[in-house]
């Protein structure tokens, strides 16, 4: 057996296939279902996973209103943000950040307290501002992705 035969091969953008996911969130605990997309995103469930290229999934959340938090974390846990001005630090709760995500003015599909979670659990570096950007998040059960044939995943079954 010739061992000098054998190549590691290690995946790149153009040899990635990435699907599109659709999870539900209602009466899911928040964290617990934020990690488990943080690791579709980042696409560690796949054997093909490589740290260092976006090789994840497109993730659509629906009914996100229905997430619940554990305790008095909806309105004692705070959220800090820092706008970058002197004396800009803002503070928000889930509560305060669940309304943000009925504001009109805000882009479809951007949910503020998703995605502050799920941020937190991804790189801080270009590929995590880069993987956020698949994260779709809706309070409803409907959303704007149906060309893109979705496949529905309980997450409740992911390890």
């Amino acid at each position: 057996m010739d061992t000098l035969s054998y190549k590691t091969v290690s995946p790149n953008a153009q040899n990635v296939n990435r699907e599109w996911v659709v999870i539900d969130a209602t009466d899911q605990v928040l964290g617990r279902l934020c990690a488990k997309v943080a690791k579709i995103l980042r696409g560690k469930h796949k054997p093909t996973y490589s740290p260092f290229v976006e090789c994840g999934d497109n993730v659509i959340i629906i009914n996100a209103d229905k997430v619940v938090l554990t305790g008095k974390k909806m309105t004692d846990r705070i959220y800090l943000r820092y706008t970058g001005y002197p004396g800009g630090q803002r503070s928000a709760n889930p509560a305060i950040l669940m309304q943000k995500s009925y504001n009109p003015h805000i882009k479809a599909g951007h949910h503020p307290l998703f995605i502050q979670v799920v941020k937190g659990m991804l790189p801080k570096n270009r590929l995590g501002r880069a993987i956020i950007k698949n994260l779709h998040v809706y309070n409803g059960a409907e959303h704007p992705h149906t060309a893109q044939n979705p496949k529905v995943i309980d997450i409740n079954k992911m390890k």
